[in-house]
């Protein structure tokens, strides 16, 4: 990845756990805001990160629901 792609996924992440700490999903959206005031590429790199995290958290869910549900298998 590039330097904007790297930076905008390292404060997603941190993003995404203080959006967990704090109890509030809007942070994210208001990073977001504080980045377009300033750099609309960093703000896109940033929004695409969270959305790639978002959705692969919930696929992960959506997998170990799945493997709960299923029947044991034997050997």
């Amino acid at each position: 990845m590039g330097v904007v792609e790297d930076l905008a996924d390292q404060l997603a992440q941190d993003a995404l756990e203080a959006a967990a700490k704090l109890g509030d999903e809007t942070i994210l959206a208001k990073i977001g805001d504080v980045l377009g005031a300033s750099s609309a590429t960093t703000q896109e790199a940033y929004s695409t990160a969270i959305r790639v995290r978002l959705a692969e958290r919930r696929a992960r869910e959506f997998l170990q629901d799945a493997l709960k549900k299923a029947p044991p298998t034997t050997p």
